[in-house]
């Protein structure tokens, strides 16, 4: 399973998404962010390879539909909800990603 994980720069929370679901058997993860700045920025090839969409906050759930409305047919896009006041691998940050993508993804 492909999970990409967006923020806004691809610096703090979608990193520690990718950090630790890399970890899981049988999932590829990949962080990226909205803005143009981002270490990588959110792209059309990532949305299509991506079977799962886990984007940190609303506003990141808005510009990546609006950017990549078309390639979204068929993708499951969440809204994590996760504010920007985490330090990358916090582990309160680990423990908020764990349960709140559990919510949305089977993992083995």
């Amino acid at each position: 399973m492909n999970l990409l994980f967006v923020c806004s720069e691809n610096r703090l929370r979608s990193p520690t998404g990718e950090e630790v679901f890399s970890e899981c058997t049988g999932v590829n993860a990949i962080g990226a962010g909205t803005n143009s700045d981002a270490e990588t920025v959110v792209s059309g090839d990532l949305i299509e390879w991506a079977d799962v969409i886990l984007v940190m906050e609303k506003t990141h759930r808005n510009k990546v539909s609006k950017k990549f409305k078309a390639l979204l047919k068929g993708k499951k896009l969440v809204c994590l909800d996760i504010p920007v006041n985490y330090e990358r691998m916090q582990p309160e940050l680990v423990r908020l990603l764990e349960s709140r993508v559990a919510r949305h993804v089977r993992l083995n």
